[in-house]
């Protein structure tokens, strides 16, 4: 069975959007400092959300919209990719997350909406990890080549080979797996911030990767699977230009969404190979960037159609 890029998607509201310092632990791409109050970067960040809602429903993605709950806290709700997946089997996946306050966002109302309403039958847990301090947190720990049944994955302390290989047995997917830093020497936390799958093409920063062996059996992959490759820097990831996802509108047209920050980072070149594969669709969300540490890929749960 082939996966076609989602038209659709959910997204969750936030509720109190903030810097959550369990998550900071591992992700580089988190800052805080006192410019702020917590009010106001909740309200920047409902602002930017209701952008982004706009700007894809605009370009005639459709999107599902769920509130996040005022109890419990859950200051990364905005972010739902990481802990559900759907799948053109019929399968929903939650998965098990490593900050305990973020592990709140499996939502049952959630998931029984989704597989009542959009049509998802089949439902599979793997959260029973967490209580061995084992990790897997979506589509932010694993990139798919939905066409190709392949899973690209860095991985780090929230990316699990165990569970990876769970994932890939369940779901009938082959693994690409290697080991990334930042140019601090950071673990890069989430594979979705270094790599971008899309139709014809790949977005990815080969930089990071830290072995030379790993390095070219990753292009290799990707090349061998059809993707041209559109290779970003270190600096260009730190501006989230690896964190994109593809769609596809409500005429079947591919657009590729991301961040404004991602898009200012391209050169001209680069911008120009990604538009000649997709209708390239920016919004800017600076807070929320900044206090969570994701980009636009990150707030957006693809639900692929049933087939």
């Amino acid at each position: 069975m082939i996966e076609s890029f989602a038209s659709h998607v959910l997204m969750v509201r936030p509720h109190q959007f903030g810097y959550n310092e369990q998550t900071a632990v591992n992700n580089a791409f988190q800052e805080n400092d006192d410019s702020l109050s917590a009010s106001e970067i909740h309200t920047n960040a409902l602002a930017e959300f209701e952008l982004l809602v706009k700007d894809l429903m605009a370009a005639g993605i459709a999107v599902t919209v769920m509130d996040d709950t005022e109890t419990p806290h859950t200051p990364d709700a905005i972010f739902p990719n990481n802990w559900i997946t759907l799948h053109a089997n019929g399968a929903l996946i939650t998965y098990p997350m490593f900050s305990e306050l973020r592990r709140a966002e499996r939502r049952e109302d959630i998931i029984e909406h989704l597989m009542q309403a959009i049509g998802y039958p089949r439902r599979y847990s793997l959260e029973q990890y967490e209580a061995k301090g084992l990790y897997l947190e979506g589509t932010g720990s694993m990139v798919f080549d939905r066409e190709h049944k392949i899973i690209y994955a860095c991985l780090s302390d929230r990316t699990d080979p165990t569970i990876l290989d769970k994932f890939c047995t369940l779901m009938e997917y082959r693994r690409c797996v290697f080991s990334a830093v930042d140019k601090r020497g950071t673990p890069i936390y989430h594979t979705n911030v270094m790599l971008t799958i899309g139709d014809g093409f790949a977005v990815i920063c080969l930089d990071a990767i830290v072995s030379d062996e790993e390095r070219e059996r990753v292009q290799k992959v990707l090349e061998q699977s059809g993707k041209e490759l559109v290779k970003i820097s270190q600096n260009q990831m730190q501006s989230f230009a690896g964190n994109m996802l593809m769609l596809r509108n409500n005429t079947g047209q591919p657009v590729l969404a991301m961040s404004a920050a991602a898009e200012a980072s391209l050169t001209k070149t680069q911008r120009s190979k990604l538009s000649s594969h997709a209708k390239i669709v920016a919004t800017a969300i600076p807070t929320i960037e900044k206090y969570g540490g994701g980009s636009v890929r990150c707030m957006l749960t693809e639900l692929v159609d049933v087939v």
